[in-house]
């Protein structure tokens, strides 16, 4: 057995139920749900409130809240996807400072919530065979609304209460990795940090004196920058499973002599050209004529296209081959079909290169 694939298969023992990456092809959905860290937010009066004596600012700290996010995106299959999502995040306000002209202590209260749509373009590092992870990065772009739920802030001579919600343009960055299941294929656990922030929301103010009565209104400039951990599911529709890792064949005691017939195809079809026929009629004259009991028919295809792809398009190839070998009167049980998709090269390329004698298929005659 081969040093990479003892690795492989120790990797499956210590971790079971994940899967290889892939790079997602087509339409997926995705949710994730986890904290959120509101950063201190600054908080400037307007004049006609600072006026009543409470102070020009202050500022305000968050306990440590919550939020979520769901997306539907699209794989470009090359690591690319592209994705619209819908947020939320709430924290409840922990503490305040500032405004002197409120007599100490100052007490605090209410919640801030952050919601909206962003859009994201994120990309996926492909780590290669054997990784059970993809990692990705991700910038946005959206609208988010900031609401102000009663945010007060209290002193024994009187209050400010910030109440009252704002639209900005809003911007973030995100940090994941994602760890695909075996079982359901297209299926991942998703773990990440998001960086979110906006322009500076304007919401309602409104200050009153010790006995509880409106002395002025106007409005407040505040902070919205969140840091926010999630974990999450997602899922892309029509994921293939992946190849199964094929380890070498062992070598019998006195194998058998063999004799390979090469039928190629053009690029990204499975049709027979009357070359393939003539090459598959020889293979099946010699079939009959030294009385071959096992016949190997394989697909393979070049590095062009998707790995998904390939793999389909190889099975297509092997399919026709066959069939063209049964209208030839060899018996489909004699037959072992399979096919490799890209996996097995006659002339190794690098990816998306298209090499005419990789897309074939060899029938061996044992």
């Amino acid at each position: 057995m081969s040093l990479r694939t003892a690795a492989l298969a120790g990797a499956a023992l210590l971790v079971p139920g994940l899967a290889l990456a892939q790079p997602i092809s087509g339409v997926y959905v995705g949710a994730g749900a986890g904290i959120n860290w509101l950063q201190e937010s600054d908080i400037t009066v307007s004049p006609s409130v600072r006026n009543t004596g409470v102070g020009r600012s202050g500022s305000a700290e968050f306990n440590l809240g919550w939020g979520g996010v769901i997306s539907v995106g699209y794989g470009f299959g090359n690591g690319v996807r592209a994705e619209i999502e819908g947020s939320y995040r709430e924290n409840e306000v922990d503490s305040v400072s500032g405004f002197p002209g409120l007599a100490r202590p100052l007490r605090a209260d209410g919640k801030a919530r952050t919601y909206g749509v962003m859009a994201n373009a994120l990309y996926d590092f492909d780590l290669g065979a054997g990784s059970f992870v993809t990692p990705y990065v991700g910038l946005g772009a959206g609208y988010l609304w900031t609401d102000y739920d009663s945010v007060g802030v209290r002193g024994s001579t009187g209050s400010v209460v910030l109440d009252g919600s704002d639209g900005q343009f809003a911007y973030q960055a995100i940090l994941g990795g994602a760890f695909p299941i075996s079982a359901v294929p297209g299926l991942a656990i998703t773990a990440e940090y998001r960086f979110t922030g906006t322009l500076q929301p304007e919401v309602d103010a409104v200050a009153r004196n010790a006995a509880g009565a409106v002395v002025a209104r106007g409005n407040a400039e505040v902070d919205n920058f969140n840091h926010s951990l999630f974990v999450g599911v997602r899922y892309a529709f029509g994921a293939a499973p992946p190849p199964p890792v094929v380890a070498p064949a062992q070598p019998a005691a006195a194998p058998a002599p063999a004799r390979t017939f090469l039928v190629f195809f053009d690029f990204d079809r499975a049709d027979l050209t009357e070359r393939a026929r003539s090459i598959i009629a020889e293979a099946a004259t010699n079939t009959q004529r030294t009385g071959t009991t096992r016949i190997e028919v394989s697909g393979h295809a070049d590095r062009s296209g998707t790995p998904q792809y390939n793999q389909r398009l190889s099975e297509r190839r092997a399919q026709a081959v066959a069939a063209e070998l049964e209208r030839r009167g060899v018996p489909r049980s004699a037959m072992v079909i399979q096919a490799f998709g890209e996996t097995r090269p006659l002339v190794p390329t690098a990816d998306g290169v298209r090499e005419p004698q990789n897309r074939r298929v060899e029938i061996v005659l044992r």
